[in-house]
């Protein structure tokens, strides 16, 4: 399933209430599952973000099984390219009606991945460490259950604006330091 036929196929499914509204939220879920600190059964991150149920990974032929590869190949893509070549990350953003990216749900589809396995993230939610800052161009687009910044209100100021309307250009380096920050605990090498 191509990429534009898998957000029409999203769009359809809103009333099973998918993590996935777009491909924007789903990109920034899948690359949050790449980069994270733990591995993860596909069935756990695959299923909420589609509004499935385990069996369809059982039937081929099915458009929810191509939904499956359709995400499937999206990470792949994903972990390959921060494998071979992270300079070439390009996160699937929105647009807002002027033509400014909106990371926003890129943002939103990457924090709904962290809260599958938060206390795993908690590292990098400590304020206290170094590496929270990693974080910061992404959660600064999120929002809490009331619509409230998760970061707390921005500071007023033309630098508030303009880290605002620029922040999206660090995704892709903040996603690759994540996933090598991970990489000791994710991947502990045999001794």
């Amino acid at each position: 399933m191509p990429l534009d036929e898998l957000e029409r196929w999203l769009r359809a499914r809103a009333e099973r209430h998918p993590t996935a509204t777009s491909l924007p939220v789903l990109d920034g879920y899948i690359a949050a599952i790449v980069a994270g600190p733990v591995s993860m059964r596909p069935p756990d991150w695959i299923c909420p973000l589609l509004a499935i149920d385990t069996d369809a990974f059982n039937h081929g032929g099915t458009p929810e099984f191509a939904a499956i590869s359709a995400v499937a190949l999206r990470h792949n893509e994903i972990g390959n390219t921060l494998s071979t070549a992270p300079h070439r990350l390009t996160p699937i953003h929105a647009r807002k009606p002027n033509g400014d990216v909106d990371a926003r749900p890129w943002c939103r589809g990457f924090h709904a991945a962290m809260r599958l396995r938060l206390s795993a993230w908690a590292p990098l939610l400590d304020i206290g460490n170094i590496n929270h800052g990693l974080l910061l161009p992404i959660l600064l687009h999120c929002v809490d259950e009331q619509g409230r910044p998760l970061l707390g209100p921005p500071r007023a100021g033309r630098d508030t604006e303009e880290f605002l309307r620029n922040a999206h250009a660090d995704i892709p380096t903040v996603v690759e330091a994540m996933r090598q920050y991970w990489m000791p605990t994710r991947y502990p090498r045999a001794r």
